[in-house]
């Protein structure tokens, strides 16, 4: 077989499994409003949570940096890559989480693959969570430790794997997604914490979908508890509406993880433009706790909308809204139908989800107005009868 005729194949086979992806093109994005093929519409399915991505303060700060440097950054960080926007933006952020220091990277999914990678290696142990996000499993796997992966949220699997596998690791990584991008579940911080220090292991969060939106003044649902990881990742392309993440820890921990972490030592750093665009988002992320309170009504007032219509939705109080419908087909085709009334809300399939869960993921934003939640349910009232 030629690799055009290979590649042909595979195309195929996710064609007929419902699994190929096309993405959308949006045009003319303002907010929670958008424009698809011509024609308005609402999302509902972005991960901008507090509505921060056009905010004037962000943008200004991005068009100052352009205005006063160059854009690209011309080298890695460990080169001639690092700037005082960089260090100043890692600062910010540290101070915002509590910890001692920050690492800064281009994106989430380098930060999740850097990281772990940098922390732990051969002869080493991870214990995952099997629901962690994609980024997280290639950085384990990249780091070749060895993996044990534990049930979902099940403290009693994983202190069963803890107490048969610790000791075949020189160290150890507990791993969890704090909220699990897909059903808006919270991992048992307090638990977890207790668990790791039991068995000399370290704890680290990924805190991309909590950061911002969850605990004092939007700091995480680490900092909600009171519970210091050994490695927090946060995420500034969602409720900080800004791009790229950080690693933070204690200052040991930043050090390793500039060293050793490929995706930040063998990267070009990230324009000076998008750290001051995260410098001006911890500020106003931190003053967001009346944007927080709005996207929770919004979320209450559609998690009960939802389930008066008869809707399965995943029972955890969170801004995510998994709508359960279970096959590809009928997810995409529920999908298109609200397209069509104006709301979008994304199709989630397999291998995002397990096979069998493929769901619509329904994400409020802060800046949603009462009355697009209340067109984007009836939307949901109109296209209720395609899931009978």
């Amino acid at each position: 077989m030629s690799f055009d005729a290979h590649v042909r194949e595979a195309l195929a086979q996710l064609q007929t499994a419902g699994l190929l992806r096309v993405p959308r093109e949006l045009t003319h994005v303002r907010g929670p409003e958008a424009v698809i093929d011509g024609r308005p519409v609402t999302l509902f399915c972005s991960n901008d949570y507090l509505g921060l991505a056009a905010h004037p303060r962000i943008r200004d700060a991005a068009a100052r940096a352009l205005a006063e440097s160059a854009y690209g950054s011309g080298a890695s960080r460990h080169i001639s890559g690092t700037t005082d926007l960089h260090t100043r933006a890692e600062a910010a952020l540290a101070d915002f989480v509590g910890m001692p220091a920050a690492v800064l990277f281009a994106t989430g999914y380098a930060a999740n693959v850097g990281a772990v990678q940098a922390l732990v290696g051969p002869g080493d142990v991870i214990f995952s969570d099997e629901l962690n996000h994609a980024s997280l499993i290639d950085g384990c796997r990249l780091s070749r430790a060895r993996v044990h992966v534990y049930p979902h949220r099940n403290l009693g699997a994983l202190e069963h794997l803890l107490h048969v596998h610790r000791s075949s690791g020189r160290a150890a990584l507990v791993l969890p997604d704090a909220v699990v991008s897909m059903d808006g579940a919270r991992a048992p911080r307090v638990e977890l914490r207790a668990r790791s220090e039991r068995f000399g292991a370290g704890l680290g969060v990924d805190e991309a979908h909590a950061i911002g939106v969850l605990g004092p003044h939007g700091r995480g649902l680490c900092a909600a508890l009171g519970v210091r990881p050994d490695l927090l990742i946060g995420m500034l392309g969602k409720a900080f509406g800004a791009a790229g993440a950080f690693a933070a820890g204690p200052a040991a921990t930043a050090a390793l993880v500039q060293n050793r972490a490929r995706s930040f030592v063998f990267s070009t750093a990230p324009p000076q433009s998008q750290a001051a665009a995260a410098l001006a988002a911890v500020e106003l992320v931190r003053d967001g706790d009346a944007l927080r309170e709005q996207l929770q009504r919004h979320a209450e007032t559609l998690r009960e909308g939802l389930l008066a219509l008869g809707y399965r939705v995943a029972p955890h109080a969170s801004h995510i809204l998994p709508v359960l419908v279970g096959e590809p087909e009928p997810t995409m085709r529920l999908s298109a139908a609200l397209l069509e009334r104006g709301i979008f809300v994304h199709g989630i399939r397999p291998p995002t989800v397990p096979a069998g869960t493929s769901r619509l993921r329904l994400t409020p934003m802060a800046s949603h107005t009462a009355l697009h939640v209340q067109q984007a349910l009836a939307a949901f009232a109109s296209v209720r009868t395609l899931l009978a």
